[in-house]
């Protein structure tokens, strides 16, 4: 799978590259733990300098871009404490690509190209959904314009029980039903691709001329 995957990325121009596991500062996003290690530097004695391992190559990745890469991939370890279960490890392997120029619509296309070959099935299929398809099709629900109440009601009805509506705010109900409810139902038999995530829902993601919604793209293959 590595080697189909380098020459897949080598036959298209986008370069690999190497960054730094272990950095002194970690990345800024709240919802990642990252990892600590210690570095004790000669002739400075025990204190030593933290180091963070990073938790994904990304920050590093775009100091690249910055200064002119192109496109660019790696395949390393990433590290993430606190994450240990059925889908998750607190050390893992990662891809991460970077494609400047590229519209969503080409970004999909390889996305699928590259999942293909991850996954082992040249010919697997894939079908694309807006978030709001998705919620429409799963719950019956126009989750767009949908108030905090009805996203409650919609949950209680799906079997999610015990949770007042003020216990969480409207990103949090929208994350409750995406992955408890929507998600296991996604790509059970092709990849699907699920594009136009709610403003709200898509950090550093360019927000469509609607205002309500951004161009983020996730991908689903049997539930996950």
């Amino acid at each position: 799978m590595l080697a189909e995957l380098r020459q897949f990325f080598a036959s298209v121009g986008v370069l690999e590259v190497e960054t730094p596991l272990a950095c002194r500062t970690a990345g800024t996003d709240p919802q990642l733990q990252p990892m600590t290690t210690c570095y004790r530097e000669p002739g400075c004695g025990d204190d030593g300098t933290k180091l963070y391992l990073q938790t994904s190559p990304e920050f590093a990745m775009k100091r690249l871009l910055a200064d002119g890469s192109g496109p660019i991939y790696q395949i390393c370890k990433a590290f993430r404490d606190g994450e240990s279960g059925r889908l998750h490890n607190p050390e893992f392997s990662v891809l991460e690509w970077y494609r400047p120029g590229f519209s969503l619509g080409e970004l999909v296309d390889e996305l699928v190209q590259v999942l293909r070959i991850g996954l082992g099935r040249p010919g697997l299929g894939h079908s694309v959904l807006t978030y709001q398809q998705a919620f429409r099709e799963c719950m019956d629900l126009d989750v767009l314009s949908a108030p905090v109440e009805v996203l409650c009601q919609a949950a209680g009805r799906s079997g999610i029980d015990g949770i007042e509506a003020s216990q969480l705010d409207r990103d949090g109900w929208l994350d409750l039903l995406m992955s408890h409810v929507v998600q296991p139902r996604l790509g059970r038999d092709e990849l699907c691709l699920v594009t136009d995530f709610p403003a709200s829902q898509a950090a550093l993601a360019k927000l469509r001329p609607d205002g309500m919604t951004a161009a983020r793209v996730e991908v689903f293959y049997r539930g996950v």
